[in-house]
């Protein structure tokens, strides 16, 4: 077995993997039209009324509203729903601040519920968390690995709550056949810098549902009617307008998704099949009935070895972390963890308006805490090629193989000097 890089051996790779280049001649032009054109306002240009139609297009629904951020598609999302103050929303403990700042925001309050193998929310845990004030649960598809949606609409139905879906790791990913984000009653998509389509940041929700569209368009833009005569703001609500800028970018990346996307699928899975069988390694999972998009890919390692992994296997030069956000995200976030939101209050936290009082803290999500601690991340994109992958493949076993042998090294040691103490104690 050849030497671990970080013990000195030769690393597996002797080049860096290709960077990503997601944008081209395309994105140019249209940039260069919307300068030339001496209005880079969206409500006032060409260019973001065409994305948005042309968004809406891709994934076959009736409306599409952009905003400035994935944080602003969810939070146009949550402000649809409208809940009131103290209604509650069960969200999933694996995911960015971005999820759950507009709950906050909202004056709604984030229940957490535990994940499944899939690292997704666990539809179990999910109905153990109803209560007579939820109002929505906002799933979310981690990595590109879509939840298992039968049983969350079948869910959201039965207790006739909203379902909204965070996709922003999720672009033009399928579960038995229909695209994340279709669903549940809004789909949430983020265009950030590393997203399968991007604006370099942008967002946008999306709906079939006639109701729900007005207040859905108006709620990110101020509630403004933008309609003839005195000016009319309908109710509160922020301004996540998006830029002709953005727009005409993201014209020229709804051409390019679905072939990302299906790269990434292709990769992903060559990874998977090429790592199986790896000692201690358990490849990304995958939900029954979906197809992975790998936005990025979570393997598992043996116990409490994913930092001294992540560090073998960035010496064999494979992009790589250790468990990707660390903690459950309410323990990352000193709005939950330490109640630090709105001045010196604690609202919506502080049980205003009846609300309930909870304690985010370690314990709330065990499954989450485990998973974790064996998760580690590594980086795929579709500039790269099947022998990148197979390349990958191999630093993984070899960490894994070499990892192993340490171990049982350690092993074999530890018991030597056991019989050696009891002979002497003999």
């Amino acid at each position: 077995m050849d030497k671990l890089a970080i013990d000195g051996g030769t690393p597996c790779r002797t080049e860096p993997f290709p960077s990503r280049t997601p944008f081209g001649d395309e994105e140019v032009e249209l940039v260069t039209q919307a300068i030339r054109s001496q209005n880079l306002f969206g409500p006032g240009g060409t260019m973001l009324a065409e994305f948005e139609e042309r968004f809406a297009a891709l994934y076959e629904v009736k409306h599409a509203v952009a905003s400035t951020s994935g944080t602003a598609a969810i939070h146009v999302a949550i402000g649809t729903v409208n809940p009131e103050p103290r209604d509650e929303i069960i969200t999933a403990p694996i995911t960015d601040g971005g999820t759950i700042v507009p709950i906050l925001c909202q004056n709604a309050i984030p229940v957490f519920a535990d994940v499944d193998d899939s690292y997704n929310m666990d539809p179990d845990d999910v109905e153990a968390k109803i209560t007579p004030r939820t109002k929505a649960i906002l799933v979310v598809h981690l990595f590109g690995n879509p939840c298992d949606m039968d049983r969350m609409v079948d869910i959201a139905r039965r207790y006739n709550v909203a379902l909204i879906e965070d996709s922003s790791q999720a672009h033009m990913t399928e579960y038995k056949g229909r695209l994340l984000g279709t669903i549940g009653d809004l789909g949430c998509f983020s265009l950030q810098q590393s997203k399968h389509m991007t604006t370099g940041d942008g967002g946008v929700t999306i709906t079939n549902n006639d109701a729900l569209a007005p207040r859905m368009r108006l709620f990110g833009d101020k509630g403004y009617t933008r309609e003839p005569g005195p000016r009319m703001y309908e109710f509160l609500a922020p301004n996540y307008r998006m830029t002709e800028l953005q727009a005409a970018v993201g014209i020229a990346q709804t051409k390019k998704v679905a072939a990302v996307v299906r790269k990434r699928n292709e990769l992903g899975d060559l990874l998977t099949a090429s790592i199986q069988g790896a000692p201690g390694i358990e490849p990304a999972p995958v939900t029954d009935g979906g197809k992975h998009t790998y936005w990025l890919y979570a393997l598992r390692g043996a116990a409490g070895t994913a930092d001294e992994f992540a560090a073998a296997l960035s010496a064999e030069v494979v992009p790589c972390g250790a468990h990707y956000i660390g903690r459950p995200i309410f323990l990352c976030m000193g709005a939950l963890a330490d109640k630090v939101t709105f001045g010196s209050s604690q609202h919506p936290l502080d049980g205003c308006h009846g609300g309930r009082l909870i304690d985010y803290k370690k314990g709330m999500c065990p499954r989450t805490e485990k998973a974790l601690q064996r998760m580690v991340t590594v980086s795929i994109h579709e500039n790269m090629t099947r022998e990148d992958i197979l390349d990958m493949a191999e630093a993984i076993r070899k960490v894994a193989e070499g990892l192993e042998a340490k171990r049982d090294k350690k092993g074999s040691d530890q018991q030597s000097n056991s019989e050696v103490v009891r002979n002497n104690i003999c």
